[in-house]
């Protein structure tokens, strides 16, 4: 048995031709986030220790944080931010046992990122 012709049998379907859907995407993307939001909030934790500590420790993480890599990755937590806050509002909807079904899924799929782009976009806007 172990020798039957492996070359003529069909593979199954493989990542080349599978499409992750939308829903999925998500979920783990909300998982992401929420990784992503408690590394960012050490380092926030961490600039108010320094600020406590001694002025030198203040100035490398002040430095840090004002630079342009520290813009950067404080949009980024901004944005990770809002995602994370609007899938939870999907997930608790989703919790009462409505808005389900292909359509509706989607639907909230598309105004959860709708709003996190516009929440972010205005927060930054208006600080």
């Amino acid at each position: 048995m172990a020798d039957a012709n492996q070359g003529n049998r069909p593979l199954s379907p493989h990542i080349s031709i599978y499409r992750m859907p939308l829903n999925a995407t998500m979920s783990i993307l909300h998982r992401a986030t929420g990784v992503a939001l408690a590394a960012s909030l050490v380092l926030v934790v961490w600039w108010f220790l320094a600020a406590a500590t001694s002025a030198d420790c203040f100035a490398f993480i002040d430095g840090l944080m004002t630079s342009w890599f520290g813009d950067i990755v404080l949009t980024l937590s901004l944005l990770a931010l809002w995602y994370h806050f609007t899938n939870g509002i999907r997930h608790l909807i989703w919790d009462t046992g409505s808005n389900f079904g292909q359509k509706r899924v989607m639907r909230s799929a598309m105004t959860g990122l709708t709003a996190t782009l516009l929440l972010t976009a205005a927060t930054i806007y208006f600080t």
